[in-house]
């Protein structure tokens, strides 16, 4: 970073040349200084036609009133802290306020499960949680602080839940809970940042992997702020006075580095979606480009093919000529969205960037843009790397495939700034996960094709790890949830393309004892996926069968299930391997009546 000096340093680096070393004054401060009527956020609630602005003084005043209120109840540099909040203003102002005092925040989507949200304090070892008393989403109502008295019944490190209101609901308040508006109300609103060390922990956001125990993904300072304001500023060409509308929630990824750190490092008006697609209709979206002037539309691919369904009226109902470039993200996104996308929302004139990265890469690594002026963009692909990626495709046998016009396992050959650093707790996970499948080099996990031009084009995943409506979810997670119920010894699952979702899960079980009341186990199964994951984890299908596909050595060979539910059986490959290869016959048997009995 320190060559950056000579240049006059990016906002991102400036912290190293003097004054205190802090994420929060690079995204907060240095504007307040110069302009601090600026508006910072947009929060675009869940009711049309309510947004909040807030500016930059007014996101600063709300951060250091929450890091003071935490450090009041003994939150102090290096202790961890759970985030469970819809998107909001005080929801960044958590993010931040933890930054301050340099405090680790977790934030943990607020659709997960009580469980998924307990084992998330467990591991990382939360001290404490910031929540809402409710939520609100699609006009209903989600009882976030409900979920979260239940998570903390088995999380023995809590202290303190500080909790916010959201509406006017009343909710149970016990010994732990500290009312979060009452007691900022009372705090100071100057709070000095914390010196922090570039390679400090910022925050851990957990992810799936192909084992089902999710890993907690460190980003540290310096290298991750200045990979999400380079990212944000060169590949979507934000300029000053843009309103940038990236439409993720805060529990993700993408919601750290294009709503919150990226946009407000670069001085951005960025925007907070609390709300849903199609609520109230299918033409909120961009309703809300319309009455906000967005520039800027980042979001993903399963929302657009949903709206996609719903017809042009609800686009052209609506102007949307301050939009300039569009963005995909979360998943591949395929050809029909894309051409929908690009012709019916940005009416075939803004650049339409299709983004790839990872929660591990902290920020955008291939991408249409930047490029030369009026560089081509071919339609559904990544495209190109961003500035010190280096991107390479490898063999089977580890080796480098060199070369246009080939596929291969996409790695990555140096190290970028955001990269994360480490699984929370588990280094060997970490370098057994990214490193150790090829030496000297990231695996992405992904495959990737590189076009005759060197165009890089993704392929999806190499793992047992599915991506439903953007959302990662290794399989086994699914299948441990499952094998909770004492009636399903074996569970295999595996994801299949999906027309809005692009992957959903397909699990194929077994049964105990053979039963009449297979409906019922199937929907106790699925509420238990719901209660253990989330929602959005539950199998669309659920077949039950004799047995499962598996070598001598008692690995089920998903490969092959893959291949009945995708229709490929005639093309099964090798079942050599198989304990007894007549189970295939079997399994088709059953899929066959199973897809008969569910079209009719």
């Amino acid at each position: 970073f320190h060559t950056a000096r000579g240049a006059g340093p990016p906002a991102a680096v400036r912290w190293f040349l003097g004054g205190r070393l802090n994420v929060s004054v690079n995204c907060l401060d240095q504007h307040v200084e110069k302009s601090p009527n600026r508006v910072a956020l947009i929060w675009e609630r869940d009711e049309p036609g309510t947004a909040v602005h807030v500016t930059y003084r007014e996101l600063l005043d709300l951060t250091c009133r929450l890091a003071n209120t935490l450090k009041k109840y003994g939150i102090q540099k290096g202790d961890r802290v759970a985030i469970y909040m819809s998107v909001s203003p005080l929801a960044v102002a958590a993010m931040l306020a933890c930054a301050r005092i340099g405090a680790i925040h977790t934030v943990v989507f607020a659709g997960f499960s009580a469980d998924s949200l307990a084992g998330r304090i467990v591991d990382s070892g939360c001290k404490a949680v910031i929540t809402y008393n409710q939520g609100i989403r699609g006009g209903r109502i989600i009882e976030l602080k409900t979920t979260v008295d239940e998570a903390v019944k088995n999380c023995p490190n809590i202290k303190h839940i500080f909790v916010a209101q959201r509406t006017d609901n009343k909710v149970q308040m016990g010994d732990h809970d500290i009312p979060l508006d009452e007691e900022m109300a009372k705090a100071a609103s100057v709070c000095a940042p914390e010196s922090m060390d570039s390679e400090d922990m910022l925050f851990m956001l957990y992810t799936s992997g192909s084992t089902g125990k999710p890993k907690g993904i460190v980003h540290t300072q310096a290298g991750y702020l200045l990979y999400a304001a380079l990212t944000h500023k060169y590949v979507f060409d934000y300029q000053q006075g843009d309103v940038f509308g990236c439409v993720a929630d805060i529990g993700w990824i993408t919601g750290h580095s294009y709503v919150v750190y990226g946009p407000l490092c670069n001085g951005a008006t960025s925007v907070l979606f609390e709300s849903t697609p199609v609520y109230p209709d299918p033409g909120r979206y961009w309703e809300m480009v319309e009455r906000l002037k967005i520039s800027q539309f980042y979001g993903a691919p399963t929302a657009i093919r949903l709206l996609l369904n719903y017809g042009e009226e609800w686009v052209k109902k609506y102007d949307r000529s301050s939009l300039k470039t569009l963005g995909s993200v979360g998943e591949p996104i395929n050809n029909e969205a894309w051409h929908w996308f690009y012709h019916v929302v940005g009416e075939g004139r803004c650049t339409l960037v299709d983004t790839w990265w990872q929660t591990e890469t902290g920020g955008i690594c291939i991408a249409p843009r930047p490029s030369e002026e009026q560089a081509e963009i071919v339609p559904a692909m990544a495209m190109r790397p961003f500035f010190g990626i280096v991107p390479v495709l490898m063999d089977e046998n580890g080796k480098v495939i060199e070369g246009n016009d080939v596929s291969g396992a996409l790695c990555i050959a140096q190290p970028w700034p955001g990269m994360a650093r480490t699984i929370y707790g588990d280094h060997q996970r970490f370098v057994d996960a990214y490193f150790k499948a090829y030496p000297g080099y990231y695996f992405t996990g992904d495959g990737a094709y590189r076009t005759e031009k060197g165009y890089y084009q993704i392929t999806g995943r190499m793992d047992d790890v599915i991506n439903i409506s953007g959302h990662r979810l290794g399989t086994a997670e699914i299948e441990d949830a499952m094998a909770d119920h004492p009636e399903v010894p074996e569970t295999a699952v595996i994801g299949y393309p999906h027309k809005i979702k692009g992957e959903g899960a397909f699990a194929f079980i077994v049964l105990k004892e053979q039963t009449d009341n297979t409906d019922r186990i199937k929907e106790e199964l699925k509420t238990i996926v719901a209660s253990k994951i989330a929602k959005y984890a539950v199998p669309d299908h659920i077949l039950v069968v004799k047995r499962l596909p598996k070598t001598r050595s008692g690995k089920i060979m998903r490969r092959l299930l893959r291949k009945v539910v995708t229709e490929q059986s005639s093309n099964i490959g090798d079942v050599t391997t198989l304990d007894d290869p007549s189970v295939i016959n079997e399994i088709l048997d059953a899929y066959q009546k199973y897809k008969g009995k569910n079209s009719s």
